[in-house]
């Protein structure tokens, strides 16, 4: 095949086209031409049997039968359309139809807001992959081999041992291995647990977990600020915090937070279940056994916190049930915009 063959070709389909009298004819020579198994695609796979001194001739001969065929077919595609096209005029006063503008989510809405909070603390964002080691999840977080957590009716496990990450943690654990003191950092990413989906709970959520480490001394005083500032700005101006003792495996000490009911003002009300106080979070000074298990070799001290996003945009909105979230029922969702 030569340049010139190539020529005399794209002048012979631009004629068929234009010598077609139906979209559907149109659409015919298209596929013919210029399709994925097309005349066009066949002749360019001929390019590599041209000589060195006919290719660049070649090339240019290529380039225009896709350019006059495409214009062709551009052209009576639409002239087809016009002529089956019914003869009223359009009325180009009617009214417009818009799209819907769109509103974020009650759960993307929180996390954008949580991360926006802790940013104004020097924390930046970290992020890591649903699917985990034993190591990063339980072993490196001091969780017992006996813990109820590990057990397959708890968690999701694969057959090469890796399992889908029951919390965010293994994020702090992997900027730890990557990085020395100081550490100041926000995990939020989606969860799972083999829970039974019901009002409160499911099988995949939302947590977001911080973490601060420095050789530095850091207190439980710093973590408590921490979180006030949080409570304040994401419940409101009013809202305090309390701190009630627990026990976490890789925080030591450990203790649970309370934000007080921003609906009642700590009064009583359905919300709190008339106690004044809801409870948000976990968390404690970073046990010292987790810097040993990630080969920190200094003294360091931290605190590490967790919350369940979906749970602040429960309280936040007034949802009572989980479910709702996510049912993708814009009529519900948009009330939140």
């Amino acid at each position: 095949m030569t340049p010139q063959e190539v020529v005399n070709l794209s002048t012979s389909a631009v004629a068929e086209i234009r010598a077609a009298t139906t979209a559907e004819a149109v659409e015919a020579l298209r596929i013919k031409y210029i399709s994925r198994n097309g005349l066009l695609p066949a002749l360019m796979k001929m390019m590599k049997d041209t000589s060195a001194t006919d290719r660049p001739a070649m090339g240019r001969a290529l380039n225009a039968f896709r350019e006059r065929v495409t214009a062709a077919l551009t052209e009576m595609k639409g002239a087809t359309a016009s002529a089956g096209a019914p003869s009223e005029t359009f009325d180009f006063s009617l009214p417009g139809t818009w799209p819907a503008v769109g509103v974020m989510h009650p759960v993307s809405s929180v996390i954008e807001e949580a991360v926006r909070i802790f940013s104004q603390l020097g924390f930046t964002v970290a992020d890591g992959p649903d699917i985990e080691t034993a190591f990063n999840n339980f072993d490196a977080l001091n969780t017992a081999p006996h813990h109820p957590s590990r057990d397959a009716r708890d968690t999701f496990w694969f057959e090469d041992g890796r399992l889908l990450r029951t919390q965010t943690s293994p994020v702090q654990i992997r900027v730890m291995q990557s990085r020395k003191p100081p550490v100041r950092i926000i995990n939020p990413g989606r969860c799972y647990r083999r829970d039974t989906t019901d009002a409160t709970h499911a099988a995949n959520f939302h947590q977001i977990e911080g973490l601060y480490v420095d050789t530095k001394p850091v207190s439980l005083a710093d973590l408590k600020s921490t979180l006030a500032h949080f409570a304040r700005e994401m419940m409101g101006p009013g809202v305090k915090i309390r701190f009630r003792p627990h026990f976490f495996p890789f925080t030591e000490p450990s203790v649970e937070v309370d934000f007080s009911c921003h609906l009642c003002k700590g009064r009583g009300c359905r919300v709190c279940k008339q106690s004044g106080w809801i409870e948000i979070a976990g968390a404690g000074m970073v046990d010292s056994r987790v810097y040993k298990k990630i080969g920190y070799d200094e003294e360091c001290y931290g605190y590490a916190f967790g919350m369940g996003v979906e749970r602040i945009a429960m309280i936040r909105h007034g949802v009572t049930d989980l479910r709702h979230l996510y049912t993708n029922d814009l009529r519900y969702l948009r009330q939140f915009a």
